[in-house]
């Protein structure tokens, strides 16, 4: 485990992000990075064709939303 230097305002952008998505500072650090890395090795798709292609590696199962 290392140590990420990231300036002050990012940091304070990532604290406010991760109250709202219920995730430690780290874990949403982490998430950022991880789909940053995602969108550079895949740049032709989308970040909800990023999920849904990491939900179904996870085999989780995802339902549509019907229009109401």
């Amino acid at each position: 485990m290392g140590i990420v230097k990231i300036n002050d305002d990012l940091h304070e952008e990532v604290r406010r992000a991760s109250a709202v998505m219920v995730r430690s500072i780290n874990a949403q650090a982490e998430f950022w990075m991880r789909v940053g890395m995602l969108a550079e090795a895949n740049p032709g798709l989308s970040y909800t064709q990023l999920m849904a292609e990491q939900m179904k590696q996870a085999d989780v199962q995802l339902r549509q939303v019907a229009d109401v």
